[in-house]
């Protein structure tokens, strides 16, 4: 039996917790009635304001991160390099600009619909290996940034569906493309489950 999670599971200023938390939980879209689903197997952890990869370093609240400091629950999602949708979960109490990114799904519901918007004709790691294909998979844009999953009517949302990943079974490394970020790039901000074909290797 899946359930959606409340909000208070997005409420604790302990983002990485909550990013390791999020692994084995299922990513839901639903737009025009049409579902899709995949189990998150990959995540990154970004706060402010200490983190210098974080969009909100030193707490900067711009027209773009300004839902960062909305209260956990909402959406995040903003385009890179003028092509991919990257989806993220704001966390911790409002005014706290805390975000996981979502960097890959194992497909579970509507496999069809999101090869089609994939372009695909197999079902491959590739389909939703990866942030900005899989938020193509799932029909998620920046269009959809400033949702709240927490919300009955949201078309995007998270469920528990009894899936539990141990601490041995999450690999802990550093988070990918930010080498901008100095002394931050080193963190070991980004979980993935061990051995999942869905997830990549580390950087």
């Amino acid at each position: 039996m899946s359930t959606r999670l409340p909000i208070d599971f997005y409420q604790s200023t302990d983002v990485l917790n909550i990013s390791k938390a999020l692994l084995g939980k299922v990513l839901v879209s639903n737009f025009a009635g049409q579902r899709c689903s995949g189990i998150i197997v990959e995540t990154e952890a970004y706060r402010a304001p200490d983190d210098k990869a974080c969009h909100a370093h030193l707490n900067r609240f711009t027209k773009r991160t300004s839902v960062m400091f909305k209260p956990g629950g909402h959406a995040y999602i903003y385009l890179c390099y003028g092509i991919h949708h990257l989806f993220n979960i704001v966390t911790a109490p409002e005014g706290v600009a805390h975000v996981v990114l979502i960097r890959a799904i194992e497909p579970l519901e509507n496999v069809e619909l999101m090869l089609k918007r994939r372009g695909k004709d197999q079902l491959r790691p590739q389909l939703t290996a990866g942030p900005g294909v899989m938020s193509k998979a799932l029909g998620i844009t920046k269009a959809h940034t400033g949702t709240d999953m927490t919300m009955p009517d949201s078309p995007i949302w998270i469920e528990d569906h009894g899936i539990r990943i141990l601490p041995e079974q999450i690999i802990e490394s550093p988070r990918v493309g930010i080498d901008y970020a100095e002394e931050c790039a080193l963190w070991d901000w980004r979980f993935r489950i061990r051995d999942n074909a869905y997830t990549s290797k580390a950087k």
